[in-house]
């Protein structure tokens, strides 16, 4: 059978290597002879243990997940486990295959006969899978199974997983599949429903630390523990990436030594090497850029970009560190656990606390959009320098535009644009006067957007006594509270309303709980206690009562021009309706 068997140099035993023979890779050296050096799959372990003791075996096995997890290693763990005998040759199944048995060995060398891999990405046609159905009838030569591993088995043919259904449904009791597949999603869900699945995990960057430390150690190389923290990161929970990238730091680390110490000097990996190595920015240097972003300095913030640009680092790679520290900043807020359990140093954790209790949920959100647009146009642009200079250049002036809510009060206030680019030509006198030259000037100074404000700043602001009832409810709806803001505008008439206390009727039914969310809301927002309660006597109209009012004030002096009562004179069938409610019913006549 031509069924691209694997020959002896694709597999790894688990006896030392010879002196003589050429260099093997980490990858391959250190591939898992045995379940307990699989790591981070103890789940699949786990099963695989209680079905071999309970002789509850699956003719078929499917093994999926991100390259790298060792699903074509523990294809091959399985055939051990099935056809080990033990050192006496008197052994049956078993989850600790010995290693020392005729089966294990051959196995290992990959040179059983009993045990068939074949590669389904050059070989997909249905003739393929012919031989497999021939060849199934015939019991194995010497070992308990006759084992089929079919790897990427999601490129074979609609054909020839159609020709291999009957036989994998109803396989003989001798002979068993073993299938691996980096995307499930291709296989057909006729082959899924023979196969025991088993989803092979990624590698959490803990562990894959832990693994790599225990590599170094055994390959005599000493290693920081950032250094090999920022390893496992790039190997995105793939053990095969991650130990490519050890085998270059190393080799790394040997070339630098090898000027100063010898070719026999102990290598040490540092962080700093490995940096460079994978052309990643400095955490130091990632903080400080966002600390120049969120500050407005675009002078120093263009230097810093100089400078890791001449280093070689990636504009690429530092969007994306960028973009990671934003995510871990949002994290820690939600959780302030989250910032200690990331693997980070004491420094980034302190950082991450800091920045956690600065900024609002949406600052972050609006830095991760404008970092993820970033992103975009850094991998596109045909220069990618140019295109990182003008993305960081947008989020630093990001910071000097006007508060949205800011402009939209002054608008409702009668203001325009004169008014916000020239504060000084406001009134200046008359309680009104007052309220727009407040508005105006919060509007006109550039607030820093991304700016973190101290807790005693905020808990002093929001104590003003003077602070307007409008902007208590913008800042709770800035702060995520839409829900109590939006009960505010609509429906909270005013009865009393100072420094810490609200007195209020309802002009409709809200929920229950409204008074305890909004008196905890406003405890977290400003840092003290607030009065609030229902009461009697006198009440102000709701916002929104107060805004219907005023356009129906305004619907009816329109209506008293002489020439809207012209036309309606002209018309008669004729009414009088808002802009946007134009747009929506095109057949009506008249607009105000």
């Amino acid at each position: 059978m031509s069924l691209g068997l694997d020959l002896p140099g694709g597999q790894d035993s688990s006896a030392a290597t010879d002196a003589a023979q050429p260099y093997r890779v980490l990858a391959r050296k250190y591939r898992p002879q045995t379940f307990s050096d699989l790591i981070g799959q103890s789940a699949m372990v786990q099963t695989l243990s209680n079905a071999i003791k309970r002789e509850r075996l699956a003719h078929a096995f499917l093994m999926t997940g991100v390259r790298g997890v060792g699903k074509t290693s523990t294809a091959r763990l399985i055939a051990k486990a099935l056809n080990c005998i033990g050192p006496d040759g008197q052994g049956g199944p078993t989850i600790d295959p010995c290693g020392v048995c005729e089966h294990c060995v051959a196995i290992a060398e990959g040179r059983h006969i009993d045990v068939i891999e074949m590669d389904a990405a050059s070989h997909t046609g249905v003739d393929d899978v012919r031989e497999i159905i021939e060849a199934v009838r015939y019991a194995s030569v010497s070992a308990r199974y006759k084992i089929y591993i079919i790897d990427e088995v999601h490129m074979l043919s609609k054909n020839a997983f159609n020709a291999l259904l009957k036989t994998l449904e109803e396989p003989p009791a001798h002979v068993k599949f073993l299938f691996a597949t980096t995307e499930v999603d291709k296989v057909p869900i006729t082959v899924l429903s023979r196969c025991q699945r088993f989803d092979l995990k990624r590698i959490s960057t803990e562990l894959l630390t832990e693994h790599f430390a225990t590599i170094c150690t055994k390959e005599a190389v000493d290693a920081d523990h950032d250094a090999l923290m920022m390893i496992a990161r790039a190997a995105d929970g793939s053990v095969r990436d991650g130990l490519s990238v050890l085998d270059q730091a190393i080799a790394h680390a040997d070339m630098a030594l090898a000027d100063d110490a010898g070719s026999d000097a102990r290598p040490h990996i540092s962080a700093e090497a490995v940096r460079n190595m994978l052309g990643l920015s400095d955490r130091t240097v990632v903080r400080q850029l966002l600390g120049h972003v969120l500050q407005g300095e675009d002078g120093t913030m263009l230097s810093l970009l100089d400078q890791q640009h001449e280093l070689g680092v990636e504009p690429l790679a530092q969007v994306r560190a960028l973009m990671d520290m934003v995510h871990a900043i949002t994290l820690a807020k939600i959780d302030e656990k989250a910032a200690k359990s990331n693997g980070l140093s004491a420094e980034d954790q302190a950082m991450l606390s800091e920045h956690a209790a600065q900024m609002t949920h949406g600052t972050l959100h609006r830095l991760w959009q404008m970092l993820l647009k970033a992103h975009s146009e850094v991998a596109h642009a045909p220069d990618p320098r140019e295109a990182m200079d003008m993305a960081m250049l947008r989020l630093v002036y990001a910071a000097s535009l006007p508060d949205p809510g800011a402009v939209a009060k002054v608008l409702d206030q009668g203001g325009g644009a004169a008014a916000i680019a020239a504060p000084a030509s406001a009134p200046s006198t008359g309680p009104a006067a007052t309220n727009q030259a407040e508005a105006t000037v919060a509007v006109s100074q550039p607030p820093a957007q991304f700016a973190p404000e101290t807790a005693n700043t905020a808990a002093q602001h929001q104590a003003t006594p003077a602070m307007p009832f409008t902007d208590l409810i913008q800042a709770l709806d800035r702060e995520g509270h839409l829900e109590l803001a939006q009960i505010m505008h609509d429906h909270m008439r005013l009865v009393d309303y100072g420094d810490g206390r609200i007195v209020y009727q309802l002009a409709s039914k809200v929920r229950s709980d409204f008074e305890a969310k909004l008196r905890d809301a406003l405890l977290r927002l400003t840092g003290k206690r607030w009065q609030v309660e229902k009461g009697d006597g006198n009440a102000q109209p709701s916002i929104r009562e107060r805004a219907l009012s005023q356009a129906e004030a305004r619907k009816e002096s329109i209506l008293q021009t002489p020439l809207v009562r012209a036309a309606l004179d002209a018309f008669p069938d004729a009414e009088l309706i808002e802009n946007g409610e134009a747009e929506a019913h095109p057949d009506r006549s008249l607009r105000a």
